[in-house]
């Protein structure tokens, strides 16, 4: 297998190209509506991923938060790219040895889910023909592109995608890699790579869905996929080797399927919706409720090929189950899986004989109430079956939470792209080179062996930190003179334990002040460091600030003094446990005391407490 990957990053440099600020917001003052339609590109080709969405007659509706502007809405030329965004591209470029190219030329790139109020994306390549060094293996970095990011999709129901305004234009940085990785593993490490170089730059944004990764995957004989917006890094790697286990048994599904002689004819669909009446549930419970219709068409040779094989999830029914619901059906049934739903042997029996099938042939059916849609469906899925006797399409799939993919819509094609005539070009001089090359930021193997220098820290500790998005908030804490143990552990234990919001659907996200004073209380044993995590969860559902979220987690109030005297007490309580035992007394009362302390004293301090207590009983001696 091989695969590539083109990774985009949001950055923190305003809209690229507007005034606007590059924040999310939740307050909706308005909206409007547009329709997709296909255009041809500047060869006057019409792209194949265009006429596919356009076909689909959505509405799109742009809902309007405080405050936007004219070039968000399509109706005003955009203003000057913006030159923060472009100095971070470019910088990134000397990152990974990049060469520029001599002028910025913005284009237009057609896209196809409405998320654009314009119907294109405006991008420009910055940089091409640049490497990567992975754990002793170099890498291509084959393009580097400034581009404005889509608006951000809130719901999808009824012919209706809503999309929000306000990620509309954030600046990405694009970076595309060559097909050299090799494995879900090196996709991931390649990943991580990349990220911690664009955030060398100290101008790109943080949180869930500031970065996203397409994967593009594909296996000797298939066909390349492209996984469209995958967002959680650490899943990168089960996207790779699911994505390569899906067109592997395609393949040999294919393999199966020539051996047979397997063929898909043109015929039009077999109306069996009088074979399926009387059904009471299930999806065929429509024929009566809903008056929907039953279509089918035969598949010869494809019997038993349409189900999972064992230990896999992957099957060719759900590929072509996943063309039904793009023309927006619920999915498909298929011989395979029959008879089930409710439907006797009988029925089955009968609709093979309509369907004029053998013992090695099998079916699929729709159920819908239109006519119209259940034939377009069948069309969609024909097509697909042809391809299987093929092999693996081309085509763009979305990310599933468990690591597989779904069909999305077919790969785009070089017909999406045209000039922009809006934006002249930008010379790149070397004067700018020279200025930005001067102020090049730490790399991260630098970066890697200064941080296990100065704060002590092992190497797996130091790679989780360079390659994380809190890699920013570490430097700054350390700087105030946080010890770097425990600001690891606040980063990277603590803060991810801190529930989301159900209200926000995203992490809680303290600033810097705010983690700065959680650092403080502990320094200052306001606090103990096993109660940062109920510290955190305070805040997270709204305390006023530091003080009130210590008061809310019940953590303040507890001295020095008041931790001596709790200690004297327990042990008074088991001096013949303590004579008895000596020091094995100590784990049971030091669990005991930890009950009643935990959050509000460091369990250390309590330890050393316990064991002089302890000592002081046993030093007395018996009676």
């Amino acid at each position: 297998m091989k695969a590539g990957l083109e990774v985009h990053q949001q950055l923190a440099t305003g809209k690229l190209f507007c005034a606007c600020p590059a924040e999310l917001s939740e307050e909706i003052r308005g909206s409007f509506i547009r329709r997709l339609h296909a255009a041809s590109g500047e060869d006057r080709e019409v792209d194949p991923a265009t006429a596919f969405q356009a076909s689909r007659g959505l509405v799109y509706r742009y809902e309007v938060g405080p405050p936007t502007c004219l070039v968000e809405f399509d109706e005003e030329p955009p203003h000057p790219l913006n030159e923060a965004a472009l100095d971070t591209a470019l910088t990134f470029s000397l990152l990974v040895d990049a060469k520029w190219v001599d002028e910025v030329e913005v284009m237009r790139k057609i896209v196809v889910d409405g998320s654009n109020t314009s119907g294109f994306q405006r991008t420009a390549l910055i940089a091409r023909d640049g490497h990567l060094d992975v754990e002793g293996k170099r890498v291509s970095v084959a393009t580097v592109c400034l581009e404005e990011d889509a608006a951000r999709k809130v719901r999808e129901a009824d012919g209706e995608v809503v999309y929000r305004l306000d990620r509309l234009g954030i600046p990405l940085i694009e970076v595309a890699t060559g097909p050299e990785i090799a494995s879900g593993t090196e996709a991931r490490t390649v990943a991580e790579e990349i990220g911690a170089l664009l955030r060398a730059t100290r101008r790109v944004r943080r949180g869930l869905g500031t970065i996203r990764e397409d994967v593009n995957v594909s296996v000797e004989g298939g066909h390349r996929i492209e996984i469209k917006g995958v967002q959680e890094l650490g899943k990168i790697q089960a996207y790779v080797d699911e994505e390569v286990a899906r067109q592997r048994l395609l393949l040999g599904v294919r393999d199966e399927l020539v051996r047979r002689g397997a063929r898909v004819s043109d015929r039009e669909p077999v109306d069996l919706t009088e074979v399926f009446r009387g059904i009471p549930s299930g999806p065929l419970s429509d024929v009566d409720r809903k008056g929907s219709r039953v279509l089918a068409i035969p598949l010869p040779g494809f019997a038993g090929l349409l189900r999972s094989p064992p230990g896999s999830e992957e099957r060719l029914g759900r590929e072509l189950a996943d063309q039904a619901r793009a023309v927006g059906l619920r999915g498909l049934l298929h011989s395979d899986e029959l008879p089930a739903f409710g439907m006797t042997d009988a029925q089955i029996t009968e609709a093979r004989r309509r369907l004029e099938l053998g013992e090695t042939d099998a079916f699929v059916l729709v159920i819908d109430r239109s006519q119209e849609r259940a034939e377009a469906a069948l069309r969609r899925v024909a097509q697909r079956a042809r391809a299987a006797i093929e092999g693996i399409p081309g085509e763009t799939r979305d990310p599933l939470p468990d690591g597989r993919t779904r069909y999305s819509r077919p790969l785009p094609g070089r017909d999406r792209m045209y000039p922009e005539t809006d934006i002249p070009p930008i010379p790149l001089t070397e004067e700018r080179k020279a200025r930005l090359t001067s102020l090049l930021p730490e790399r991260p193997e630098a970066l890697r062996s200064r941080l296990e220098r100065e704060h002590g820290l092992g190497p797996e500790v130091v790679r989780q930190i360079v390659y994380s998005e809190q890699e920013p908030l570490f430097e700054e804490l350390t700087a105030r003179d946080h010890p770097a143990p425990l600001v690891v552990r606040l980063l990277f234990q603590d803060l991810p334990t801190v529930p989301v919001d159900p209200s926000k659907g995203s992490p809680f996200e303290p600033s810097i002040e705010t983690l700065d004073g959680i650092l403080s209380a502990v320094t200052a044993q306001r606090i103990a460091k096993e109660g940062i995590p109920t510290v955190l969860a305070a805040l997270a559902r709204g305390a006023r600030d530091l003080d009130s979220a210590i008061e809310d987690a019940g953590l303040s109030g507890f001295s020095t003094e008041d931790l001596a005297a709790l200690v004297d007490r327990v042990v008074r309580s088991n001096e013949d446990l303590v004579r008895t035992r000596g020091e094995g007394a100590f784990s049971p009362l030091m669990g005991d005391i930890m009950r009643e302390v935990r959050g509000r004293r460091d369990g250390q301090e309590v330890a050393e407490a316990l064991r002089r207590a302890i000592a002081r009983v046993r030093a007395k001696g018996p009676g």
